[in-house]
């Protein structure tokens, strides 16, 4: 197969192994997320407001004593 593509086999094994692990047509966690918000009625403005209101302190350390 890797002749016929005219590619090394490990370039050819790569590809078999990207293809098989990553399907055509798989959901995408992002996308699904994006939809469901815009289904929901989420705007940017809802978005700023959201992380306008967000605590950005950063947290303390654990003390292990």
């Amino acid at each position: 197969m890797a002749a016929e593509q005219r590619r090394s086999t490990e370039a050819e094994i790569r590809d078999i192994l990207v293809r098989a692990a990553r399907p055509e047509g798989r959901l995408k966690l992002g996308s699904l997320l994006a939809a469901m918000g815009r289904e929901a009625g989420v705007t940017d403005e809802d978005v700023e407001a959201i992380c306008g209101h967000r605590d950005r302190t950063p947290a303390a350390p654990m003390i292990f004593e």
